[in-house]
């Protein structure tokens, strides 16, 4: 199973948007993919129609051990997509991790046990990560094959970029020496604007090959759809976010593909 961290410390820059319909891209095409909610306010979970009264046991019962990873995979509405979902008292576990052993190592050892025991393969884990550097993102940097960075199309989007892939580099070196940045995704681009394309050339300049050429449009149709409780791609397939996120899933497999090649 490919696990690949969806991290970005800034907020709103479209992490569970894409954790969702990326995931559910993935699934259109035969992929079997769980999406690990680790943000307190489980949105990835809401926004798949998870309700709290669903989550018998979540992300924060894997992360201090108390259930192993198995136990909290939740089948969703969408064939072959699959959910871990968040709980609001993983916006406390940092206390309780750092007082244990092997604090970032969590997820890296819940995930090593159920790929061990595991009858039926998943194909992807995505971890939907909380917009801050803590203990949950290095938990999931140190657990993950690759890290996918969305990235907003604003103007302090490189000044965020930078404190991230410092933080990306000391877990590698510190923590997960397999860590490698698996593409940056451009994300809330506004054709409308002279911004967008501004930063986009910034990004690409900077990144180069590793940012994607699929770039998420700012739509209507994927801020709808989570009240819906529905992915976009099933919210509105028509819509410009949905078959951009369609689009990025055929790009990422085939550098998947090519990856494995190498």
């Amino acid at each position: 199973m490919r696990t690949l961290a969806i991290a970005n410390q800034k907020g709103g820059v479209g992490k569970t948007t894409t954790a969702i319909n990326l995931g559910t891209a993935l699934a259109a095409t035969g992929k079997k993919v769980i999406i690990f909610d680790t943000d307190p306010q489980g949105n990835a979970s809401t926004g798949i129609d998870i309700q709290p009264s669903d989550r018998d046991v979540t992300a924060y019962e894997v992360l201090v051990g108390a259930r192993p990873l198995g136990a909290a995979i939740i089948p969703t509405k969408v064939p072959n997509l699959h959910i871990v979902p968040g709980h609001a008292n993983l916006s406390g576990v940092e206390t309780e991790l750092m007082a244990g052993l092997r604090p970032q190592h969590r997820l890296r050892d819940a995930l090593a046990a159920f790929n061990a025991e595991a009858a039926e393969p998943f194909d992807y884990m995505l971890i939907d990560c909380p917009p801050s550097l803590n203990i949950l993102t290095v938990n999931a940097l140190t657990a993950a094959d690759g890290v996918l960075v969305p990235l907003q199309c604003e103007f302090f989007a490189l000044e965020g970029l930078a404190q991230l892939l410092n933080t990306i580099e000391a877990v590698k070196a510190n923590l997960n020496p397999k860590l490698e940045i698996q593409g940056v995704v451009l994300t809330m681009h506004d054709k409308r604007t002279i911004l967008s394309d501004q930063v986009a050339e910034e990004v690409r300049a900077h990144m180069g090959a590793k940012v994607y050429e699929t770039v998420i449009p700012r739509n209507v149709r994927l801020s709808e759809a989570p009240s819906h409780g529905l992915p976009a791609i099933v919210y509105d397939q028509t819509a410009p976010g949905s078959k951009a996120y369609i689009a990025l899933a055929k790009e990422m497999i085939e550098r998947e593909q090519g990856l494995m090649a190498a």
